[in-house]
């Protein structure tokens, strides 16, 4: 899709769904960051290289927005932005489509940083190329 960096299709697993038959507002969190980890991926950046190389990537907050539920069987896109915030933190801005018809599921912006072993931030080089800047 035209204005995202990244974008992954996937589907609805029966077990997501809750006594509504709709998804369980938790496992949209699950989703985004599925896709993060491969957009990451994507980027040349291996997640669990940096873990043991002591940077942790860590989110330190996350806003959700649930426009319209998605069901089992279900088609979704999931769509994300890579901006810096701040000299320490960064966040992911993501959005949820259902398939075919678009609709918007859900709206995110997952704030997160990277910190090093001794718990401070570092944001890594090959993170900090892949960051959109306005």
């Amino acid at each position: 899709m035209d204005g995202y960096s990244f974008c992954y299709e996937m589907g609805v697993r029966d077990y997501e769904c809750d006594m509504q038959g709709i998804v369980n507002n938790s496992v949209y969190q699950n989703y985004l960051e599925h896709v993060r980890h491969e957009y990451l991926k994507e980027m040349g950046i291996d997640f669990s290289e940096y873990t043991r190389q002591g940077i942790n990537l860590v989110v330190v907050r996350a806003e959700l927005d649930y426009k319209n539920p998605l069901t089992s069987g279900d088609r979704l896109l999931v769509c994300l932005n890579l901006k810096r915030e701040s000299a320490l933190k960064f966040a992911f801005y993501q959005d949820i489509y259902r398939l075919p018809d678009m609709k918007t599921v859900v709206r995110a912006k997952i704030t997160g940083t990277a910190l090093n072993t001794r718990g401070r931030p570092e944001i890594p080089e090959e993170l900090d190329r892949c960051f959109q800047y306005e």
